[in-house]
């Protein structure tokens, strides 16, 4: 099992203090989402992740991403072998923030040491070339988020047969002011942090588009509008050679409305693919 079992289509959700999260995940699952991804920005316990487990049944469940800044390999062995232990199979470590000098040994040591974990239930958050190429050498896949459909068909090219999940943010409304509004946010936080800034030149973005968050910057990297046009994009990237789309909201008070609406479009858009397919 591992990321060979993903499915189509997943959700991101935030880890909150108060165990909504729960009660979201659970709710994510019986609405036909096959994997459930756990944001790593508010992941403060792995044991965070096992009780995502515990509350569902099957989806299989997915970190995004343990920051190995955060947590050490012994860690995030212990997490996979009690993982393994009551919930074969179910669990797809996401393992990425290697930000300082030479991240690219930086991982590859963390990825040794935590060897008995096999390469196809985990997965490396990977934006340039080489990081693509550790992604498909070392680990199952790759799992970018903030990037376009044209660079989804890149990286399918260097990673060969191995596992692409892209992490699609989007917000669910239909103004395009109040859309960008809430995505011009999160994204005004990203273009703060090493690579991401490096990966939107890369997709053809401007110094002037990463320093204004312009429409063109904000509509390229994030998806808004209806479900219909949420699910466009994501059937966009599935056409560019994505095996896996992790959805994410921004900013959207009133989530599990949200995830509901969202839902129909998305894995409607789903199951045209598998026909497709």
């Amino acid at each position: 099992m591992g990321v060979a079992e993903l499915g189509l289509t997943g959700a991101v959700i935030d880890v909150t203090p108060d165990e909504e999260f729960i009660a979201t995940a659970i709710m994510l699952e019986g609405l036909g989402f096959s994997a459930i991804w756990l944001s790593g920005g508010r992941l403060e316990r792995l044991d965070q992740v096992l009780a995502v487990l515990e509350a569902t049944r099957h989806a299989q469940v997915g970190t995004s991403i343990i920051a190995v800044d955060q947590f050490g390999p012994d860690a995030v062995l212990d997490l996979y072998r009690r993982a393994e232990a009551s919930h074969p199979g179910r669990l797809v470590i996401g393992l990425g923030g290697a930000h300082g000098p030479r991240p690219l040994s930086v991982l590859g040591d963390y990825l040794d040491r935590i060897s008995a974990v096999p390469p196809g239930s985990r997965l490396l958050a990977a934006l340039g070339h080489r990081m693509l190429g550790l992604a498909r050498d070392r680990t199952g896949g790759a799992l970018p988020i903030l990037v376009t459909p044209g660079y989804t068909a890149s990286a399918r090219k260097v990673l060969g047969d191995a596992v692409l999940v892209v992490e699609q943010l989007v917000v669910l409304e239909k103004d395009p002011a109040q859309a960008r509004a809430r995505a011009a946010g999160l994204l005004g936080f990203m273009r703060t942090i090493p690579g991401y800034p490096q990966n939107f030149r890369r997709m053809g973005f401007t110094d002037d588009d990463i320093a204004e968050l312009s429409d063109r910057l904000i509509d390229g990297l994030v998806a808004w509008g209806d479900g219909a046009a949420i699910a466009e994009r994501a059937a966009e990237h599935r056409r560019a050679g994505a095996d896996h789309i992790a959805i994410m909201l921004i900013n959207q008070t009133g989530q599990l409305n949200s995830w509901s609406s969202l839902a129909h479009a998305l894995l409607e858009s789903e199951k045209g693919a598998n026909h497709e397919g």
